[in-house]
């Protein structure tokens, strides 16, 4: 399972980027909206940064097949890694089915069932992202609906990527990757999480008190 970081915060990409753990990058209407920044400026300076996907969402307030399908190719536009992410409605599938069929990459956003993920892999979407935290919220597992769509993708043979999302913790991140996830998108703060543990630090700490013991500074 490869990782995406979640964010438009562009100290975070760099960290994490730098790190080498990263491959992508998604983004949405929501986390462009906390940096107060205009899109194509956001977007340009993670593409500069992270030389893999990125993904940019059509407008939250563009409802209509031909109002995405304007706009996600001038997404396309901004860099040759481009992803215009797309939410999973009706209209969204049209402007998908579009946009796949003149080469440009596609991420469905905003699935919650096996059937919405069913439905934008035959219009074409490159990749689906089904949100884990978000129905853990109303207590449905999450994690059943990644299995069941890795499941589903296995026997029809489709190459359509899942997109792992709304990930909370380092439980769900490992939880992803068993069930089959190809991608995992997780905020810096996730990656933190999993960097650590007690007994890495209490390693590293008589390690260094041995040396010192011996060698001194």
């Amino acid at each position: 399972m490869k990782f995406f970081i979640d964010t438009a915060k562009v100290e975070d990409i760099k960290k994490a980027n730098d790190m080498g753990v990263i491959c992508g990058v998604t983004t949405n209407p929501s986390l462009i909206a906390k940096e107060g920044r205009v899109f194509e400026e956001v977007i340009a300076e993670i593409a500069s940064i992270v030389d893999g996907p990125i993904s940019g969402e059509v407008k939250a307030t563009t409802t209509d097949a031909e109002g995405m399908i304007a706009e996600g190719r001038e997404i396309s536009k901004i860099h040759k890694n481009m992803v215009v992410k797309i939410p999973m409605t009706a209209e969204g599938l049209k402007a998908c089915k579009v946009l796949s069929a003149e080469g440009i990459k596609t991420n469905v956003t905003l699935v919650f069932t096996a059937n919405q993920a069913l439905l934008a892999a035959r219009a074409g979407a490159t990749y689906v992202s089904p949100f884990l935290g978000r129905l853990d919220d109303i207590s449905t597992p999450g994690i059943d609906l990644i299995r069941t769509i890795s499941d589903i993708f296995a026997v029809a043979g489709i190459d359509t990527e899942i997109i792992a999302a709304s990930v909370r913790h380092p439980i769900h991140v490992t939880d992803c990757a068993l069930a089959g996830a190809d991608i995992a998108t997780v905020p810096y703060s996730v990656i933190e999480q999993m960097i650590k543990h007690p007994l890495t630090d209490q390693g590293i700490e008589k390690f260094q008190a041995d040396y010192k013991a011996v060698f001194g500074e």
